[in-house]
């Protein structure tokens, strides 16, 4: 499968770039970004062509790789699968319900591949460990926790990203939070938010099956009190069990999300973190931010 990578930011250099690169059975065709220089910047360590035209890349591939803000993201996927390229996508697909509807109704209608990399639905422990609990009935409520300190931390590479300024974890993290609860406690048919310092959301959710869940998001908590931030318990029938803690880096994870492609792609069924599933966590994060902007809880 020739891939196409589309943006030059922290998280392709670090993540799609090299993952692109290493995967047997895939050809890391070339990169486009909206700075030329940029995109040139990224692809001379694998030999790989730059693009400056965006068609030019999609006629020569078979699917293109998206690293690129969630508000640009959505037009040029959108603009990949009309032209019948399969889809890498990253969270969140897009910043609007409509937006992530559209590349997922075209995706499926076009019939296409698509996989919206949710890092942890990637990795090893998680996956097995989530594929375990989503397996078991009776869970009773969830509590989730994302404490990252993207803006506290003199040296994260992603603190001066626009979007992630403008819209904070609820959605950067939130996507990843959603991605593991929605398998296990199903679909969520109320949520109320509310903020808390910098750009701290608390979430309170009502799943379709009965289970409620908490979640709290955070990319300004201080660095001393963000060391192992991350973790997601549940109580139910079966007890009490909490998310194994991460083991491995997100190049690994993405290596696994490029399997998905391949294997959607080559026929299989579509992946659960499919484009439907990402436009749908996007509704939910939206109806999130309409009560926190109104102080009232949402039915979805």
């Amino acid at each position: 499968m020739r891939i196409g990578l589309l943006g030059t930011g922290p998280w392709a250099h670090r993540v799609h770039a090299p993952a692109l690169a290493a995967h047997p059975g895939t050809e890391f065709a070339g990169v486009w970004g909206r700075r030329p220089a940029a995109a040139a910047e990224l692809a001379a360590p694998y030999g790989v062509p730059v693009y400056e035209d965006l068609d030019e890349l999609l006629a020569g591939v078979d699917a293109v790789a998206v690293a690129l803000p969630p508000s640009v993201q959505g037009e040029l996927a959108l603009r990949a699968a009309q032209a019948g390229r399969h889809l890498l996508l990253d969270k969140p697909v897009a910043l609007e319900p409509a937006a992530a509807r559209r590349v997922a109704e075209t995706a499926a209608g076009r019939g296409l591949a698509s996989v919206v990399f949710f890092t942890l639905r990637f990795n090893a422990d998680q996956s097995r460990w989530l594929a375990e609990q989503a397996a078991r009935d009776g869970w009773f409520t969830a509590r989730c926790e994302w404490l990252g300190a993207v803006f506290t931390s003199p040296d994260s590479p992603y603190a001066a990203s626009p979007w992630r300024k403008e819209k904070g974890a609820l959605w950067d993290v939130g996507p990843h939070a959603l991605s593991m609860l929605l398998p296990v406690l199903g679909d969520v048919e109320h949520v109320t938010a509310a903020g808390g310092p910098g750009d701290t959301v608390h979430l309170v959710l009502r799943h379709a099956a009965g289970a409620s869940s908490t979640l709290t998001l955070s990319l300004s908590t201080p660095p001393e009190a963000a060391v192992d931030g991350v973790g997601l318990e549940l109580r139910g029938a079966a007890g009490l069990t909490r998310m194994p803690a991460r083991n491995e880096g997100p190049v690994e994870a993405y290596g696994r999300a490029i399997d998905a492609l391949h294997t959607a792609a080559a026929g299989g069924p579509a992946h659960p973190c499919d484009a439907a599933f990402g436009a749908r966590v996007v509704e939910i994060l939206a109806a999130a931010e309409r009560s926190l902007d109104g102080g009232a809880g949402l039915a979805l």
